[in-house]
């Protein structure tokens, strides 16, 4: 985890870099003269070589100090603070969706996989992985929200509020946000399910008399549940990148919103703080996702034996 995340930290301060614009010049605005341009590089250290500025803000990273916003010249950390509880809500409520939706229909699409049912449920895999995220969106305002006026059509409130206004406007958003990765988990797990009920332990547990239900539940959804663990380490990084896009859409204030207006004002540290935020979240994820396969599959071990 720590080399990739040294080498997502350079690569993002090399790509932030040669993004076209000058911050200083969008902060001072019509008060630039050479004097104050100069001056306020300094105090920004941008007239430093890049080298020296990438080692200082990694250094100043790693004690939490993700540096000042260049929009408001507030610290960046208590931005990212005040809208991560937004991004969470968002985030949990796509990925739980997501699973309500894609275990029934995997289990359903591989069971009766020549029945309607069947087709129905490959029908909406398909059709899930092709809608793009931001025309979903468009498209679920204008018929929920504009024309049958049955949800909002964005914004944002909390739930200690009012929790039934709270889940109203969430429902659109997390289900955009979920879509992708239900229709995905969906073929997944119909895919997996599909090679486990042909296994012999399967054939087995029939055999002994367990109902069907027992034998899919117990015995077959467990192992054939091993490639959709490893999908769903990386649709909690695509969770966040897909928040950029949605957060707009809705908008719903978290920090993919707030990446989206600091790119748009060269807001250099809100920027690098989001995405090496995710780029963190993604790995931890992911370390998450290779403990899991253990307690799935107890072929798996990460300790050996010592003789």
């Amino acid at each position: 985890m720590v080399p990739v995340a040294l080498l997502a930290s350079v690569m993002l301060f090399a790509l932030l870099k040669l993004t076209p614009g000058d911050p200083v010049l969008i902060m001072l605005g019509e008060r630039v003269t050479a004097q104050n341009y100069e001056a306020l590089r300094h105090d920004l250290g941008l007239d430093q070589p890049y080298p020296v500025q990438y080692f200082r803000w990694v250094s100043h990273v790693v004690q939490g100090d993700f540096g000042k916003s260049l929009r408001n010249g507030g610290p960046v950390r208590d931005e990212i603070v005040a809208r991560l509880p937004a991004t969470f809500q968002l985030g949990v409520a796509a990925l739980v969706l997501g699973l309500v939706i894609a275990v029934p229909l995997g289990i359903l699409s591989a069971v009766f996989r020549r029945t309607v049912v069947g087709f129905a449920s490959t029908a909406f895999s398909q059709v899930g992985v092709a809608i793009p995220g931001f025309f979903l969106g468009l498209v679920l305002i204008y018929v929920f929200a504009l024309n049958l006026r049955w949800l909002p059509p964005g914004s944002y409130t909390t739930f200690t509020d009012s929790p039934t206004e709270w889940l109203r406007r969430l429902v659109l958003p997390a289900f955009t946000l979920s879509l992708f990765g239900a229709a995905t988990q969906t073929r997944f797990i119909r895919s997996g399910l599909l090679d486990t009920l042909h296994q012999d332990y399967i054939r087995t547990a029939r055999a002994k008399g367990f109902g069907e239900a027992a034998v899919i539940m117990r015995h077959a959804l467990r192992n054939a549940l091993i490639p959709s663990v490893t999908l769903l380490g990386l649709q909690i990084g695509a969770i966040l990148e897909g928040a950029f896009i949605v957060e707009s859409v809705f908008a719903w204030p978290g920090i993919g919103r707030l990446a989206v207006q600091s790119l748009g004002a060269r807001d250099y540290p809100t920027v690098q703080a989001v995405v090496l935020l995710a780029v963190f979240v993604f790995l931890l994820a992911n370390l998450m996702v290779d403990v899991a396969y253990a307690y799935l599959d107890p072929r798996i071990s990460y300790t050996r034996a010592r003789r």
